[in-house]
């Protein structure tokens, strides 16, 4: 609160300088950030392109998708979300891929971890030293989810951010699911409320770094954020996403993600143009209209 400037709080707990206009505190207004976990090495994803290296393949969060590098879908995504105050990219200590990225839009730390969760809490920490508040939203999104939106990112927000806990991406589970015992069915598993987990995971900042260290602390096994805000007690909130907001995984999910995003950049197609009507036979018992032609 800056000194010599008069304010007054009211029995509604708001303070107001002298015009009586709402002051809002940084702790009132919450920001938004996407944070993007970039450290991986994707070794079930392997794909017959160029090496940097002999005998290596690059990550696979850069590995061309319809002419970009699927990170690059990715954070062309966010940047079209006008909400979004910032975007931070956590990528591994040594990693030069975005060295020749000017003026891109993102910051780029070199904290990556051992894990997604220690790379993820990483970048938290890097957050809250610039700037950012506990109770700020952070998404946490998977590099290799580059089909999505712009649109899903809004639904995320629209629906959490007024939520105590915060919440993710996910979809119903459409297919039978069986659990297995030696490479052989040992039973079917009721699906009706199983969802299939997804990224963006948005969460307040404070919240979720503590999160991910008790769950560290612990030895817990933490896949997603969301797992970690269980392990502490809470219980995220579910937004339906979509089935084109997949994380390229294996091999030939690469021919199915280039397909989708080239689909989306075709004009739509034009509307065919409406049959003229065949023209009126004269009447020949009418007399002739006196209307100018």
């Amino acid at each position: 609160m800056e000194w010599g400037v008069r304010r007054f709080c009211r029995p509604d707990f708001r303070i107001y300088d002298e015009g009586m206009t709402p002051v809002f505190e940084k702790s009132l207004v919450p920001r938004f950030f996407a944070l993007i976990p970039c450290a991986g090495q994707g070794s079930r994803a392997v794909a017959d392109l160029p090496v940097g290296e002999p005998g290596q393949l690059p990550p696979k969060q850069y590995q061309p998708i319809a002419g970009l590098p699927m990170v690059e879908h990715t954070l062309n995504a966010f940047a079209q979300v006008a909400r979004i105050n910032s975007c931070l990219v956590v990528v591994a200590p040594g990693d030069n891929f975005f060295s020749a990225q000017a003026d891109a839009g993102y910051q780029v730390v070199p904290c990556g971890g051992a894990s997604r969760a220690v790379s993820v809490l990483n970048g938290l920490e890097q957050l809250a030293v610039s700037g950012g508040e506990p109770d700020d939203w952070v998404l946490v999104h998977d590099a290799a989810r580059c089909l999505i939106t712009p649109a899903l990112i809004n639904s995320l927000i629209d629906i959490c951010q007024s939520d105590p806990v915060g919440g993710l991406l996910a979809q119903p589970l459409p297919d039978t699911l069986k659990q297995a015992q030696d490479g052989r069915v040992l039973a079917t598993l009721d699906r009706s409320d199983k969802w299939l987990a997804q990224t963006p995971q948005m969460f307040r900042l404070g919240a979720l770094m503590q999160a991910l260290k008790m769950a560290l602390n612990l030895g817990d096994t933490v896949t997603d954020e969301a797992s970690a805000m269980e392990a502490f007690g809470l219980s995220p909130r579910l937004v339906r996403g979509s089935a084109h907001n997949f994380k390229v995984t294996w091999p030939e999910d690469f021919l199915l993600a280039e397909a989708l995003i080239k689909s989306r950049k075709k004009p739509p197609a034009r509307k065919a143009a409406a049959a003229k009507k065949p023209a009126k036979a004269a009447d020949p018992d009418k007399p002739p209209s006196n209307e100018p032609l």
